[in-house]
């Protein structure tokens, strides 16, 4: 067996089953919450008054969770220990006119969301699930987990220099099919109302946030179960183990913060909106908490100047077959431990301090980190990491885990690193 084999694995048999349960932002607050609620975290509303009193609570928005401790005697001007993560994934979603088809076949519309590997989705069983609004100002979660859409490819024998070179056309080539016939206006809304069961017809529905998952649940993968193959670890491997990590803070009587998990949505495609980490809702929410203790602006600007934010988002591990992609001198591995991610030109926020911070953190865990810069001739991608920092001016630290096939329909960890990522975590939460 491989070293990695002496680490505990219900972690990560735990996060398997939160990404079948998540297959939309909508879903992995929702399940998000649930697991807080079980360590006595409880909803607070964001139209309500808030109470300063100690103890879990989280604010839920769309598909963003802010969830924060008070623990005993923690004063107005403690400064915060913050997760910052995100919810969504790359993926197809549903147009406001989904209901399509041609020469027989029925189909429905689609926009590509994110930096989506195109070819991922083709030939592959997808699922339907999102949110639904209702007219009566409710809204309902759906989840058609099971195979109810697909992008055929076109056949080799149609285009024989198709593996010379696939270019797939974004707006031809990515339509899923989901039956035979002519398209009627309708249909789709008709089978989501039969779907919500009884209480919910066509007509009330008004709205709809919907989009396409696979339906290929998450495994164990490799000679020794070394690897996990699985959707959306991009980034719901690290709104997990945040709120584990969490959960582990709260009822700690040794806390000299308040201990934060910050899950926003819309990263993939540039955080602008008001679940999104360019967004107030992160300084709204944080700012209540300090006034809900008694505290002033001043109060504010000392907690602010003490908080230390980590950006957890997954990374690159090195490819054996592309391996000259990479930076020559780091190269992440599976099971390696959390990635510490740098750029001089703040596509990640993390600078000798924060490197400290983390370092110290993975010490107290006992678990292994590694380094990850990019190669200089490749284009850097970027998190909520410089977002937080720049607009909230906290202090932020850029991590994550290791993976391939980022932004693929099914992505690949080490099975450990999960575990290793939530112990570091915690005991950064732990401070």
């Amino acid at each position: 067996m491989t070293n990695a084999s002496r680490f505990d694995r219900g972690h990560t048999d735990e996060l398997l089953t939160f990404l079948t349960e998540s297959p939309t932002p909508y879903h992995a607050v929702a399940t998000a919450a649930r697991l807080l609620e079980k360590a006595g975290f409880r909803q607070v509303e964001e139209t309500a008054a808030w109470e300063g009193g100690t103890g879990g609570r989280y604010v839920l928005r769309g598909g963003a969770l802010i969830a924060w401790y008070v623990p005993e005697g923690a004063g107005a001007a403690a400064p915060f220990r913050i997760v910052g993560a995100h919810t969504d994934s790359p993926n197809l979603r549903v147009k406001p006119v989904p209901d399509t088809g041609a020469n027989g076949w029925r189909q429905i519309a689609v926009e590509i969301y994110g930096g989506t590997l195109l070819n991922t989705w083709l030939d592959r069983d997808l699922g339907l699930a999102g949110r639904l609004s209702l007219r009566d100002g409710t809204t309902r979660l759906v989840n058609v987990d099971r195979p109810l859409l697909r992008v055929p490819q076109l056949a080799i024998h149609l285009d024989r220099q198709v593996n010379d070179g696939l270019k797939l056309d974004r707006q031809r080539h990515m339509t899923p099919v989901w039956g035979l016939g002519s398209p009627r206006e309708g249909d789709l809304l008709d089978f989501l109302a039969g779907e919500c069961g009884a209480g919910v017809s066509a007509a009330d529905i008004t709205g709809w946030d919907l989009m396409t998952h696979s339906v290929e649940p998450p495994a164990y993968l490799g000679r020794e179960r070394e690897l996990v193959a699985g959707p959306r670890m991009d980034n719901l491997l690290s709104v997990h183990a945040g709120a584990a990590a969490l959960a582990a803070a709260a009822g700690r009587t040794d806390l000299a913060h308040v201990p934060v998990l910050a899950a926003f949505d819309h990263e993939e495609n540039g955080s602008q909106s008001d679940t999104g980490a360019d967004g107030p809702l992160l300084g709204t929410v944080l700012e209540r908490s300090v006034f809900a203790r008694g505290g002033s602006y001043e109060d504010r600007a000392r907690a602010w100047a003490g908080t230390v934010c980590l950006s957890s988002d997954t990374g690159h591990a090195v490819h054996p077959n592309y391996a000259e992609r990479h930076e020559p001198g780091h190269h992440p591995m599976p099971n390696g431990g959390p990635i510490l991610k740098a750029n001089v030109n703040q596509r990640y926020a993390t600078d000798g301090t924060g490197r400290a911070v983390f370092a110290a953190a993975c010490e107290r865990a006992d678990v292994p980190w590694q380094h990850f810069v990019s190669n200089n001739g490749m284009p850097c991608g970027t998190t909520i990491g410089p977002i937080t920092a720049a607009r909230h001016g906290i202090a932020t630290v850029d991590i994550g885990v290791a993976i391939l096939s980022m932004h693929s329909a099914r992505e690949l960890c080490g099975a450990d690193d999960p575990f290793l990522l939530a112990n570091a975590l915690a005991a950064f939460l732990a401070g």
